[in-house]
């Protein structure tokens, strides 16, 4: 990214300079920066995942200025297409060039949803076949996937970022040795800021203050909603004139929740969108603190599911946690990946499958105390194979492994 004519950045604050601008009613491509700039490769070994620095991540494209936006306006985004690098589905080293990762990160250098029960970094390559995606590390699989940016928003406001800041910092106080950390403060290390002169009072500005984009916030973000692909509609609060929209973090695929924490397929490539302005349409609407999106209609047609129950109980402690639906959706995972080990996939080859298939979780039951009821939905179609229970007995077989450390 520190290569391009007009560089992205990789935190948020409201004094980065826009790369370009347009106008309400206007289409256009933003081509996008894999989310670590193409620190992990096409190989069969994790260590990339293990060392990948993340200070400089996420590398965002933008922000481009909207004219006439103003604080408390509504940006109306409008995802028109979108895919891995072209033409017509490019070859080479960097993810997005046809093929793209998913990665479990260990839990002393980002971790994921399940970290304590893998706490080391594993990784799959995934080979693109147009709308549809194969791994040589989970062989047996081949599925159609939902094609979406991970993080898209606008610039917060100076007293957004620093109410940001504020909250995050206090956060972090509750247990500042925890591994992985509660959350990322502002960071020094590595920092891109746009057109901004390393070295520059306002770029010195950006490093000390601006926020680390690993989570969504009020500007929208690094939402991961699998569903926010082709023909979506997006609503962003607008904090700052020309609301400065920036994103990038391209899936080829992803399951609810990306529990790896890397648990899409990530991949470079571009995004097409069309803008429009609702004036005054935060106080109009009462969107404050979050986006409202309307889903697009492109997504496979998976019509047969095994779904697997979780419950907000601890069974290794026979600890119950009221309502958690966290805890319940962890186990509702924990089950998935039992189960799947016993058609010969290695646990880490199922946490993969999962953070990268389009499977569907959701908040079944968050009423009936004291526990809260989470499901995942599998799409049986994606194996070849037959992965439904019989009374024969599961299909055993050896399926390879993921791509482990050394």
């Amino acid at each position: 990214m520190t290569e391009q004519v007009v560089p992205g950045h990789n935190r948020w604050h409201p004094d980065i300079p826009v790369a370009a601008e347009v106008n309400p009613g206007d289409e256009f491509r933003v081509e996008c920066r894999e989310w670590t700039d193409a620190q992990l490769g096409n190989n069969d070994s994790a260590n990339d995942v293990r060392d990948v620095a993340l200070d400089r991540c996420h590398m965002l494209s933008g922000p481009i200025g909207i004219r006439g936006a103003e604080p408390g306006d509504l940006l109306v985004v409008d995802i028109l297409d979108l895919g891995p690098c072209q033409p017509p589905q490019e070859t080479g080293p960097a993810p997005g060039q046809g093929w793209g990762y998913t990665g479990v990160f260990a839990k002393v250098n980002g971790g994921g949803f399940l970290t304590d029960y893998f706490p080391d970094a594993y990784k799959a390559i995934w080979d693109f076949h147009g709308q549809r995606a194969t791994s040589r590390h989970l062989p047996g699989i081949r599925y159609t996937g939902i094609t979406h940016p991970g993080l898209f928003g606008t610039a917060p406001s100076a007293d957004l970022l620093a109410k940001w800041n504020e909250r995050e910092r206090a956060l972090i106080a509750t247990d500042p040795d925890r591994v992985p950390p509660l959350a990322l403060p502002p960071n020094e290390s590595d920092v891109l800021a746009g057109t901004l002169s390393a070295g520059s009072s306002e770029f010195n500005a950006v490093a000390r203050e601006g926020a680390r984009t690993v989570p969504a916030r009020e500007n929208g973000g690094n939402h991961d909603i699998k569903n926010f692909s082709r023909g979506s509609r997006v609503l962003y609060p607008v904090h700052v004139p020309g609301a400065k929209f920036s994103g990038g973090d391209l899936h080829f695929s992803q399951g609810d929740g990306e529990i790896t924490f890397c648990g899409a397929i990530e991949m470079g490539g571009f995004i097409d969108f069309g803008v429009d302005l609702i004036k005054g349409g935060m106080a109009m609407y009462g969107v404050t603190t979050n986006p409202v999106f309307m889903p697009g209609n492109v997504e496979p047609r998976y019509t047969e599911f095994l779904s697997f129950v979780g419950v907000s109980v601890d069974h290794d402690t026979n600890t119950n946690y009221y309502m958690d639906a966290t805890v319940a959706y962890r186990r509702a995972c924990l089950n998935a990946i039992e189960y799947l080990k016993k058609f010969g996939y290695s646990g880490e080859q199922a946490y993969l499958l999962l953070g990268s298939a389009p499977i569907e979780g959701r908040i079944s039951g968050i009423v009936d105390i004291p526990n809260a009821c989470c499901t995942l939905y599998l799409p049986t179609a994606i194996f070849d194979f037959d992965v439904r229970p019989t009374a024969a007995g599961p299909t055993t077989a050896n399926r390879g492994q993921c791509a482990v450390t050394s």
